[in-house]
């Protein structure tokens, strides 16, 4: 199941690529990121951001997921590192960075941040019917009854 409920995560990512993240440790509400997504890459995604965010000098982190329909949700540990290879940066960079960054590409306020993924739990939230008839009738609920969960290693 681990690999499905991750291949799930991905796609809904990938729809909806917004996420909630804060430094580990910090007492700083988690802030809403764009995560820059790259199909070759495996267990990592970016964020362009600027050198007076609070999670610019990266570190250990954690981000919050909803899925777009609210079908799936994830908490997903990492560590999140500066990101030097400006290859990287060319192939991520599109017109919605452009227009936040007046000298675009070599702003200087510019910083691209890498998060490696290291774990998470993901969590479904697709009902079968047996699951709806006992929310209906408030028979008690048992796991499973309304989706599936899994920890997971990305």
């Amino acid at each position: 199941m681990s690999d499905d409920i991750k291949q799930d995560f991905w796609k809904a990512l990938d729809a909806s690529p917004f996420v909630m993240i804060g430094l580990t440790g910090e007492r700083q509400h988690h802030i809403p990121m764009n995560a820059q997504l790259d199909k070759d890459a495996n267990g990592a995604f970016w964020f362009f951001t600027a050198t007076d965010n609070r999670i610019a000098g990266g570190g250990p982190a954690m981000a919050q997921f909803a899925s777009k329909g609210h079908d799936l949700f994830a908490c997903i540990s990492g560590t999140l590192r500066r990101e030097d290879n400006r290859a990287v940066l060319d192939k991520l960079w599109n017109n919605s960075i452009a227009a936040w960054y007046e000298g675009g590409k070599d702003d200087p306020k510019l910083v691209l941040l890498r998060f490696d993924l290291e774990d998470a739990e993901i969590w479904t939230a697709e009902p079968n019917l047996k699951g709806m008839f006992k929310l209906a009738t408030g028979m008690t609920m048992k796991e499973g009854d309304l989706g599936k969960h899994a920890e997971v290693t990305l």
